[in-house]
This record gives C-alpha cells, sequence and structure tokens, in this order.
C-alpha cells in the first residue's frame, strides 16, 4: 500500500480505502457484524488500508458502531471517515431501499449527531467529518461551517469536508466547497466512463488555489470497469443495479471493451481504473466497493501494480472524447445545467 497526506494536514490515508457501506446497509449482500469487522481487520493487517469510510445513516448507525469494533484496540493507527446529516433517529422507518430521508442540518441537530457517532465509534475524535449529501444550502451555510470549525477547536474532529451525491451531479456544490469553503475533503463519483462532473471539479480547485483533497466512489462505475459483466450478466432484485435500463449494460458492455489494452498480465482492469483516478494528485484515497476477499485483495493490491503510462493516459482521454464509441447518450445529470439555472432550481428546492 501506498499513503497521500492531505494538504495543510498532517493526516495521511491509505491510496485504497474501504467504504462500509457494501457491509452495513445490505445493498451489496447480507454481512454479519462478526464478518464485517474480519474483513475491516484484515484490510489493515495483510493490505494496509488505513482510511475507512462511514456515515451515521449507514445501517442506521450499524457501519460506524462496526468500524468502532474493529478497532478500538488501535484507533491511533486508522483514519476514520464519516458523515452526518440524515436524521434516521426519527425517520428510520420511512426509509426505502436508497432513497433519502429528511435531513436536519441545525446546530443543535449535528451536534447530537456528533456525540452519537463518537460514541458508536467508541473515540473521542473523527478525522474526516463530512456533509451528506451536501445541497447548495448546506454549502454557503455559514452557521453549518461555523459550527464545525467548533468541533475543530473542540478537538471532536480533526478537518471535515462535504460528499457529493447521491445523484452524480451536484457540480456546483463541489466547485463551491472547494472554491469558497476550502474544504479539506470532498467526496465524490468519478471514474473513466464517469469523468464529468469529476473533472469540472477537479479545474475549479486547481484554478483558486484551494487546499483540497478528494475520497473517490463508485471508482468502478458500478462494477462495469471491473470488466466481469457480459450482455447476459442479471442482478438480484435487491441489487441497485437490477433498476437500471438495459441499454446501461449494452453501453457499457461495449464501452470496456475498447479498454481491455489496460489489462497486462500483472494488472487488472479493476485495478488499472483505480490506476486511473490515481494519476491525480488532488485524489488522496479511492473507495471501491469491497464485499469479499477477492474483491479486497484484487483492490487492495492496486496501488503496487504498474501506474498507467503517458500514452495509456492520452488513449484513455482520446476515447473519452468520442464516449468510448457509443453515441446518443442523454446525460440528464444535475451538473448539466448553466451555473444561473442550476443555483435557481436549487433555490427553489431550498425554499420549499
Amino acid at each position: 500500500m501506498k499513503y497521500r497526506t492531505y494538504p495543510k494536514t498532517d493526516i495521511s490515508v491509505s491510496e485504497v480505502g474501504f467504504g462500509l457501506w457494501t457491509t452495513s446497509t445490505g445493498w451489496w449482500g447480507e454481512f454479519t457484524d462478526d464478518s464485517a469487522i474480519a474483513l475491516y481487520r484484515d484490510a489493515y493487517d495483510r493490505y494496509g488500508i488505513t482510511l475507512f469510510d462511514a456515515a451515521d445513516t449507514y445501517g442506521n448507525g450499524r457501519s460506524e458502531e462496526q468500524l468502532g469494533r474493529a478497532f478500538a484496540d488501535r484507533r491511533d493507527k486508522v483514519v476514520y471517515s464519516t458523515k452526518f446529516g440524515y436524521d434516521f433517529y426519527n425517520f428510520a422507518g420511512e426509509r426505502r431501499g436508497q432513497q433519502e430521508i429528511p435531513a436536519d442540518f441545525s446546530p443543535a441537530f449535528v451536534r447530537y449527531a456528533l456525540e452519537q457517532s463518537l460514541r458508536r465509534l467508541q473515540t473521542d475524535y473523527i478525522d474526516i467529518y463530512s456533509i451528506h449529501n451536501a445541497h447548495l444550502e448546506q454549502v454557503h451555510s455559514d452557521e453549518l461551517f461555523g459550527l464545525l470549525e467548533e468541533f475543530k477547536a473542540e478537538g471532536k474532529i480533526r478537518c471535515y469536508g462535504v460528499a457529493l451525491g447521491p445523484a452524480i451531479g451536484w457540480l456546483y456544490e463541489g466547485i463551491d466547497a472547494a472554491r469558497k469553503r476550502n474544504v479539506t475533503n470532498i467526496q465524490m463519483i468519478w471514474n473513466m466512463l464517469e469523468q464529468f462532473p469529476g473533472n469540472d471539479m477537479l479545474r475549479a480547485a486547481d484554478e483558486a488555489g484551494a487546499d483540497t483533497g478528494y475520497q473517490i466512489r463508485v471508482p468502478h462505475s458500478s462494477g462495469m470497469l471491473e470488466g466481469r459483466y457480459t450482455l447476459d450478466t442479471t442482478f438480484a432484485p435487491t441489487d441497485h443495479r437490477s433498476h437500471r435500463p438495459r441499454q446501461w449494460l449494452i453501453n457499457g458492455v461495449k464501452k470496456i471493451e475498447t479498454l481491455r489494452f489496460l489489462e497486462t498480465p500483472t494488472r487488472t482492469l479493476g485495478q488499472a481504473a483505480i490506476q486511473w483516478l490515481l494519476a491525480e494528485p488532488r485524489a488522496m484515497t479511492i473507495l471501491p466497493n469491497i464485499y469479499d476477499a477477492a474483491m479486497l485483495a484484487e483492490f487492495g493490491g492496486a496501488p503496487e501494480t504498474d501506474p498507467l503510462t503517458p500514452d495509456e493516459l492520452a488513449r484513455i482521454a482520446e476515447l473519452a472524447s468520442t464516449n468510448f464509441g457509443v453515441p446518443d447518450e442523454v446525460n440528464k445529470y444535475k451538473g448539466t445545467m448553466t451555473a444561473d439555472a442550476y443555483r435557481e432550481a436549487a433555490a427553489g428546492l431550498a425554499a420549499v
């Protein structure tokens, strides 16, 4: 494993991290707490993974409880990244699959949420504390960011940031979080097949000279870049990919065939997808979906494989410019709006 340090901090993280949503929510198969904890410990002991990304809402507190149990005896060896905002304390019964439940960013609720996370994690501090699925209203809230500064001064968090979603859009949240707030961490979707709006966010951070590092989620484009799907692939009814249109699978398989040149005797396509992300200096840690020992071995070993060459990177860029040879895909993401139109829409939602 290799490690990177967030700009202007002493927070060092493994280039590959472990996202706990796969092991605590039931959306990627059922795990007992003991089996999940064993996988976390194996990630640290065998592969040097030190960054573990939870959220208070994952499993209604379950991800944090698992993490707290896993490393209670070596808290100083690992980095806890978790998120806040959703009020599952009052609305957990209204959750339907991955649909959102009401959020609460009032000072009283956020402080309560922090104290509950600290309790579940069995710790007195959180390394990276992020606004979960932040909207512009939260990014622009001086009250909320003042509270996060208070938490830092109290020693309860080491740094803070925003986690973007649930859609791949949210372009201006990411831009303003780096450009106006200079947050330490932004978590976003970004991968070879879905470079928008991540490319735009990174460009804006560079132009602003921001001290922002990035956690990258969905690095394999919902599994597509693992290179295992075929036109005959099916997903269980409980799997979120089963709700995608058939064309997503058809187009994705076509795109993957253009990227097979990245596979070598010592590097899988899934590992190459991680190396493409690690070619970006602002990418601090990559969060692949890990839900068994084989995936942990493949993705945990990715930083030790050959980095992509300049020629390989240039070829990927050329393919991306033509959508990997697949025409007529309609991009419906919020990030395609103009800045003014998007801010107007966001303001309207906030007023509802």
